[in-house]
């Protein structure tokens, strides 16, 4: 953004001072007409590379923000649904590990460079509910269902992170808790 203002201002200046020496020119030569109109057409043709290489620089800039935003939401989804399957691995065979929990750590260390601050709250939470039921090793149904409904209401902040064009819409959260408690 500075490079293409920096850009955008050398440009307006150039063009001024080629406009004036263009419009100095101009006057200078009233006894010959043609000279005018190739002046006039110099003048034109500056005016419109100008605007054209203004526009491309702009429509670049949107491009690589545009290609960034998707590399951001690839990579979080990618991570989010990894921490999804790792529940599901853990909770289907009813015991967390320190072979998990390792693996969990590092899943949080990834989850804190790209997650929101919205997330992150949540995310604390649902460590906080891993850590107790990993005290002792075993996953009850009931632990599970306590798990699930933890996951649910971080998988609302991570749908408000994904989609940042969807405002935060309490009727979607009790349909996603709704919908887990009735599993």
């Amino acid at each position: 953004m500075k490079n293409s203002s920096i850009y955008l201002s050398i440009a307006s200046i150039t063009f001024v001072i080629g406009y004036l020496f263009l419009r100095f020119a101009f006057a200078s030569f009233n006894a010959y007409p043609f000279v005018q109109e190739v002046v006039l057409i110099i003048l034109g043709t500056i005016a419109t590379i100008a605007i054209t290489a203004a526009l491309l620089n702009k429509q670049s800039e949107v491009e690589l923000e545009k290609e960034q935003n998707v590399k951001i939401f690839d990579l979080k989804s990618d991570l989010y649904f990894e921490l999804i399957d790792f529940l599901k691995n853990v909770i289907s065979k009813e015991e967390i590990n320190n072979k998990d929990l390792i693996s969990l750590e590092f899943l949080t260390h990834k989850i804190s460079t790209i997650a929101s601050v919205a997330v992150l709250k949540e995310y604390e939470n649902f460590i906080a509910s891993i850590k107790e039921t990993a005290l002792d090793k075993k996953i009850s149904p009931l632990e599970s269902d306590e798990l699930s409904a933890d996951l649910a209401k971080l998988c609302v902040k991570i749908r408000y992170d994904l989609l940042s064009k969807d405002t935060h819409n309490s009727e979607v959260e009790k349909i996603i808790l709704k919908n887990i408690e009735q599993i």
